[in-house]
């Protein structure tokens, strides 16, 4: 298929039909410029663009603007868009008036570069360019509109060292930066100043906020949606720390965040980082300066072979991606889309980049020539490429041109498929799809060859037996209940599996399912290529029936989504892993079979086997939720539900293994859950100021929650196991008599109480992939009956006056996971005065042993010859209630045994303190270390803690003895080793 001409006028349809707007009633309007009008652009214009026809509707005096090749002056690589806006900018003093000139301003110059992109006029590279000069233009109008305003208002912002005043400076990375924005692109900006300090107003402010206030007022004026649209959607989580970051950083944060804390992807994305505006006194120096801090980080001083690994890792996630999210009709995102272009460029950057500056060039075309010039990339390669990525830039500002939205998604019905052809310059569909196809082929051809691993030409697997299995496979299907039994059972056996009449009863019931035989082609023929690839596995691993039964459950559930059965045909090493895990734990092969997505995790064993630690599943977190929309709650709980799942995945298969030892499962499991809560608990926050406003307090907008999460149990004695629930309170620190500041006003004590109730929502609700953790809140004070939140206040009130023992008892196990950190100070010293009051211990150790025995009386088993492994006389509980119980009797002489509030370290404090013989000391850790294990152990076989009575013995005999010595009589308050 031949491309047709651009400029040739294409036949419209109807407006009814949703081509275009009535061309004649908008031309009849400006009979005075219609000689300067060309109309077949103006058709091909409207063919493109809804946003186009509709603001030239309202707007017919910018015709002659927009088909003005005047105002595009030889040898400038854009135009002056600054003055064009003074001259539109009448000296507005108000600022809503000024934001709607600003998007005004912004309509008419995308209606422009629409009408250029779609009749030939203008080549790929300008219009980005122009586009990206646009952003910077409104960037450094609104920043010189609202700064002298700030100013006027608050002082200007000096420097502590200086004592000069501090401007800001906006880096526009992504696109903006790399001067490549697209027709509707949000742009991603990190805002940052020189120098802390204080303003020079009436009342002194920290500059750091003066310049937070800046960049709030920046965003608001392109960013707000207003009866005129918006300007730019601007995104700022990729800054330092993303959304739980402070919007604004000074350079010395900056620099030491990058340093410290700067992950590899961030790396990739401060490629393309430049200053794209800035306002105040030395603003272009400051620019500069945050660049050469910026530089070290990006780009190492050699060529950095270390970044061979990190870029696999990338790329593979790019991949998996695709597969997992359904992108493969994504221009941008899908295979052999813009993204893997800009990757195939960026990966030589960031390897050759420290050593080759011109390789640091931000634009991709240029860059693809360079590596082309310096033999990097074969020249033939780098030309499809590069032909390929014009091709699919069009394209993409062809989906964002029709309603100035930002999509890269082609469309699915046969009206929109054809009008983008059209507007591609293409007969039809077919023909545009097939070139189309065609570049995205060749890019993921060469995107799969850039970082290769060293055994990509090995990838399939290895073909002995494989074909054995699929002959016998096949007539197993064909004959189905005919077969012979007796000989297939031979078969079987003499390969070693443990039961081979169960291992073909189970094959002879899936090949009778009546899914798999409704099955569509494709699925059917990605089906029998798994089915002697899974058997060939398991002949060479696990060889057990039991182990079929559990991997064939999985199969069953993603009949209907093969694509994981090609994940797992394409990825050998994943699919022993799967066998292998299955073998292992009845558990792992439920979360799977209930969420297949979770098999990506299985593709990377280094991630799969070695857990992160808790500053690393922080920024895990950010990233897996770095571009969701923060106000989309499905999507921010389905990506929390998946994170969570993917890490209980991570640290079980580590426990199977033996790679990680009980203490560093807990450990692990404990972190997963406070990088979860810390998140949730800011995200909660925001969705409420969105909806609310801020609290005030004494006149002030609090701008930060004063909110702590308190998490009691098993998560405050970071102990957590598989499937552990979270025993939570909350806790705030406000004036409950004020009112926050929005629109939709609530009082404080309202506001938290709603907060608190959002995380709950958010944590607690079944969505198609469960809950993140079921929650419970039966600890806070009053229980059930008591507030949902309550104040510092309120808490220590309950605590001194009305707390039963046993919830003092909780107490020794609590301590804050998440919230302010002054907050957190206050309620730990508050915990420490509480759990350090002298008791009568008569009356403490009655409690403790009335409630003891309540509950094994309750909880315990019942049958003869049975030992439940928590509830039991012996068992885990009576362990955590003598510590509980030596912790309360004893902290006024020793503080230093309530300062932790987990077992064990209580336990050692005891030891040190003379409280406890070390004997004893060491029966209990060592009890406590097995019976825990053992209860991991039973979680991921699926199996309940009752154990027979034989086991445990010597363990539970010591518990009861230490037991006895310490509650014998009531009355007894002496340590027992002493």
């Amino acid at each position: 298929m031949t491309r047709l001409d651009v400029t040739a006028p294409l036949q419209l349809q109807a407006p009814k039909d949703g081509w275009g707007c009535d061309l004649d009633a908008l031309l009849a309007g400006v009979d005075e410029v219609i000689d300067q009008v060309n109309v077949p652009h103006l058709q091909r214009l409207f063919t493109a663009s809804n946003f186009a026809a509709e603001q030239l509707t309202k707007h017919p005096d910018w015709l002659p603007h927009i088909a003005d090749d005047s105002l595009y002056p030889a040898g400038a690589p854009t135009r002056d868009f600054d003055a064009l806006l003074r001259q539109t900018l009448t000296g507005e003093e108000d600022e809503d008036a000024f934001n709607r000139a600003l998007r005004l301003f912004r309509h008419r110059e995308q209606v422009r570069f629409i009408y250029r992109e779609f009749n030939g006029l203008a080549p790929l590279a300008e219009t980005t360019a122009e586009l990206s000069a646009l952003a910077s233009c409104l960037l450094n109008a609104a920043l010189a509109w609202h700064y002298p305003r700030l100013c006027e208002q608050l002082g200007a912002p000096i420097g502590r060292a200086s004592g000069k005043p501090q401007p800001m400076v906006v880096l526009g990375m992504g696109k903006l930066g790399a001067w490549e924005l697209n027709l509707s692109s949000d742009i991603d900006l990190i805002f940052a100043f020189p120098e802390s300090g204080e303003t020079n107003g009436a009342r002194a402010l920290d500059n750091q906020q003066f310049f937070t206030r800046l960049g709030q007022r920046l965003i608001k004026s392109l960013d707000t949606l207003t009866a005129e649209g918006f300007c730019f959607r601007v995104d700022m989580r990729l800054r330092p720390h993303g959304d739980s970051g402070a919007l604004v950083s000074n350079f010395n944060a900056v620099e030491d965040y990058y340093q410290t804390q700067g992950r590899d992807w961030e790396r990739f994305a401060m490629i393309k980082a430049r200053p794209v505006a800035w306002v105040g006194e030395g603003g272009a120096v400051a620019a500069e300066k945050l660049m050469a801090l910026l530089t070290p980080f990006t780009y190492r001083r050699y060529v950095d072979f270390s970044a061979f690994d990190s870029l696999r890792n990338m790329k593979n996630l790019i991949s998996r991606e695709v597969q997992r999210k359904g992108l493969q009709d994504d221009v941008k995102l899908g295979g052999g889309g813009i993204r893997e272009v800009e990757f195939v460029g960026q990966a030589f950057q960031l390897i050759r980049g420290g050593r080759d500056m011109a390789l640091r060039e931000r634009r991709v075309l240029p860059l693809l020539n360079l590596l082309a010039e310096w033999e990097l990339l074969p020249p033939r390669a780098a030309e499809d490429l590069a032909g390929a990525y014009v091709f699919l830039r069009h394209t993409e500002h062809a989906l964002q041109a029709l309603d100035d939205r930002q999509t890269q998604s082609l469309p699915a019905e046969p009206a929109a498929q054809q009008r983008l052809a059209r507007v591609m310059g293409f007969a039809d569909w077919p023909a545009f799809y097939a070139v189309l196809s065609k570049h995205r082929a060749r890019v993921h051809e060469e995107f799969k060859a850039v970082i290769a691993s060293p055994d990509d030409e090995d990838e399939a697997a290895e073909e002995t037996d494989i074909q054995h299995w699929a002959d016998f496979l096949a007539g197993l299907h064909k004959t189905g209940q005919g077969v012979d039994a007796e000989q297939a059972q031979a078969w079987l056996e003499a390969l070693g599996f443990d039961a081979p009449a169960a291992v073909l009863s189970q094959l002879q019931d899936l090949y009778g399912l009546r899914a798999l035989a409704m099955m569509q082609a494709s699925g059917r023929d990605r089906f029998d290529h798994f089915m002697p690839r899974l058997m060939a596995v398991l002949a060479q691993t696990s060889a057990s029936a039991e182990t079929l039964q559990r991997v064939l459950k999985l199969v069953v559930a993603v009949l209907r989504r093969s694509a994981y059965l090609v994940l797992l045909i394409e990825n050998p090493a994943a699919l022993a892993q799967l066998v292998t895990l299955c073998a292992a734990s009845p558990w792992i092969a439920d979360q799977l079979s209930r969420h297949p997505a979770l098999l990506d995790e299985l593709l990377d064993t280094h991630s799969l086997y070695h857990p992160p630690n808790r500053a690393e599943l922080t920024d895990e977190l950010r990233q897996a939720t770095l571009r969701i929309n923060r106000d989309d709650l499905e999507a921010q709980m389905e990506a929390l539900r998946y994170f969570k799942l993917a890490h209980g995945l991570r640290v079980a298969a580590s426990e199977v293994a033996g790679v990680l030892p009980l203490m560093k499962v807990s450990d692990y499991l404990t972190w997963l859950a406070e990088a979860i809560l810390d998140y949730v608990q800011q995200l909660a926050w925001e969705l409420m100021v969105a909806r609310h406003g801020y609290p005030v307090v004494a006149g002030n907008a609090v701008t930060e929650p004063e909110f702590i999460v308190v998490g009691y149990g098993k998560l405050g004695g970071i102990e957590l196991g598989h499937g552990s629930d979270l025993d939570l309170v909350f806790v705030h620190n406000t004036d409950i008599n004020g009112y926050t500041d929005g629109e939709r006003s609530l009082d404080n004590q309202s506001f938290y109480t709603r907060m608190g109730q959002k995380i709950i929502h958010i944590l607690n609700t079944q969505t198609i992939s469960g809950q993140v953790y079921e929650v419970d809140m039966r600890l806070r004070p009053s229980g059930n009956s008591g507030l949902l939140v309550t104040s510092l206040t309120a808490f220590e009130k309950y605590q001194r006056n009305e707390a039963w023992t046993w919830e003092h008892q909780a107490l020794v196990r609590a301590r804050v996971v998440c919230g302010e950190a002054a907050l957190a100070r206050r309620f730990e010293q508050l915990r420490l005065e509480l759990l350090c009051q002298p008791r009568d211990l008569a009356k403490l150790a009655a409690d403790v042993v009335a409630m003891r025995e309540k509950m094994r009386a309750s909880l315990g088993c019942t049958k003869a010859g049975l030992f439940h492994l928590k509830q039991d006389a012996g068992g885990i509980v009576d362990i955590e209630f003598m510590v509980q119980y030596a912790a309360l009797a004893w902290a006024h002489q020793v503080p230093a045994l309530v300062r932790y509030s987990d077992n064990i370290r209580i336990l050692g404090c005891l030891e040190e303190a003379d409280l406890m013989a070390a004997d004893d000391v060491a029966s209990l850790i060592r009890a406590y270390k097995a019976y825990r294990s053992t209860g991991h152990a039973l979680a991921l076989q699926r199996q309940a803690v009752t154990l027979e009575d034989s086991q445990f013995r010597t363990e539970r005999a010591a518990v009861t003895d230490l037991w006895q010595r310490l509650f014998g009589p009531v009355t007894e308050t002496k340590p027992p080793g002493s």
